[in-house]
């Protein structure tokens, strides 16, 4: 800058005492202008250059620019690339702001002041069926086209959710959403949509289980309230009395079984895994298993009818670690269920085996009717029975299997089950090999 000062007054200066000693004071004047002109030539030309620069203007200075202008244009340059790296910046976070949003495991969908869609992410895609090459700028209500959601938009009451139907929906396997729109900026609308299947699952579950117990204990305390008002209102005889008296303790004794059954739910769901320092031992166990059975099976089948065969292999040659209590519910509910639904005459083998895999395996395989296909896989529900009028006939709760999943689970385990119907069954519990404590072979 003061290079341009001392050279706009040094030219003028110069040029007007050369013309004022070669011609006099009219020769000065001259000088004079011509400097003045000249200077003014130079910064024209200079101010040129920086306004074509500034047309497209690149991070560095015009290197042909000097003077004013050329200290202009490297403060113009550098407000660019101060400039620049704020919208990078800015960039940069919008990016990550968006792939959170993208890992987010809720849908999330901007609409714009006519409804319009602006942008979304992939939950929010997979959850409304929409494309993003093909949907944007589209109408949102005419693309999901549920009534539910249809009265939403036209209600405009924004207040609370609206529960749909997911579009990856299947026969068996329901999906549900919750989706709720958020006003915001000048007319703007925020959609959020959340998978609640497990949740609906879960209200549904709890809904059928109060609607279960309630029906469970109602029949016997129908039951019994009819005894009392027959023993109270009727004149009986002794042997009469004392067979509604054992019509009661039965239906009092089912009580019971239905509350202990529940309260051992209870406590599964609600205790820590069991640990691995106690030990099980499974020959000791199945020895009580197989007395139970026994005595079982000749109370549901007397001397007069065919007894059942129940097999039980020979002892296993390894242990378990876990809680003995809960297994040996979970193996007499098996072998028990088994005696249940198999006719007289009918075969039952309960047998240990160490897979290759050094996992063990408990089968209890029976003869029975066996189980139609579409049962399958609700078995282990609680309350599902297949037979119900059979199963409350052989005093099963329907609580059984479910308590067996559960301790089987808590193991580290699962329950296989396979049928043909006509055929009988295979009730299967499977361990983790960590739990397999082998101290000697098979007998």
């Amino acid at each position: 800058m003061l290079f341009d000062i001392l050279s706009s007054v040094f030219m003028p200066t110069a040029l007007g005492l050369l013309g004022w000693r070669l011609w006099g004071w009219p020769g000065a004047l001259a000088g004079v202008a011509c400097g003045a002109a000249a200077v003014q030539v130079v910064h024209t030309l200079r101010g040129r250059r920086f306004v074509q620069w500034l047309r497209e203007p690149d991070l560095n200075a015009p290197s042909s620019t000097r003077g004013l202008w050329g200290d202009a244009a490297y403060r113009v340059a550098k407000m660019l690339r101060g400039e620049r790296e704020r919208v990078r910046e800015s960039a940069q976070r919008l990016d990550d702001f968006l792939a959170a949003i993208q890992a987010s495991p809720n849908g999330v969908l901007l609409l714009d002041s006519e409804g319009r869609i602006e942008w979304f992410n992939a939950i929010a895609g997979s959850h409304l069926g929409l494309d993003a090459q093909r949907d944007l700028l589209q109408h949102i209500g005419n693309l999901v086209r549920q009534p539910a959601f249809t009265a939403y938009l036209a209600a405009r009451n924004f207040d609370s959710d609206v529960e749909l139907i997911g579009q990856q929906d299947r026969p068996g396997r329901p999906v549900r959403l919750s989706v709720q729109i958020f006003p915001y900026g000048a007319g703007q609308q925020l959609l959020l949509s959340r998978d609640i299947t497990a949740l609906a699952q879960a209200e549904a579950m709890r809904r059928d289980f109060i609607a279960n117990v309630s029906h469970e204990l109602r029949t016997p305390l129908t039951v019994l309230a009819g005894f009392v008002e027959t023993l109270q209102t009727l004149p009986l005889t002794d042997e009469e009395r004392a067979t509604y008296l054992g019509m009661m303790a039965t239906q009092s004794e089912r009580m019971q079984t239905l509350i202990s059954d529940l309260l051992m739910l209870s406590r599964l769901e609600g205790s820590p895994q069991p640990g691995m320092s106690e030990q099980v031992d499974l020959g000791a166990m199945m020895a009580l298993c197989q007395t139970e059975a026994s005595a079982l099976s000749s109370l549901l089948y007397p001397d007069d009818a065919k007894p059942q065969s129940l097999i039980f292999g020979p002892v296993p040659g390894f242990g378990l670690t876990g809680s003995a209590s809960e297994l040996r519910s979970a193996i007499s509910n098996l072998i028990n269920n088994a005696v249940r639904y198999t006719p007289a005459g009918g075969r039952i083998e309960v047998r240990w085996e160490q897979l290759p895999d050094g996992r063990a395996r408990l089968a209890v395989t029976d003869s029975g009717p066996g189980i139609a296909p579409e049962h399958l896989p609700r078995l282990g529900e609680r309350f599902y029975r297949v037979d119900r009028s059979r199963s409350r006939e052989s005093g099963g709760t329907g609580l059984g299997l479910a308590i067996t999943k559960h301790v089987v689970q808590r193991h580290g385990g699962e329950l296989q089950i396979s049928s043909t119907l006509g055929k009988g069954a295979c009730f299967a519990l499977c361990f983790p090999a960590v739990r397999v404590q082998v101290f000697g072979a098979c007998a």
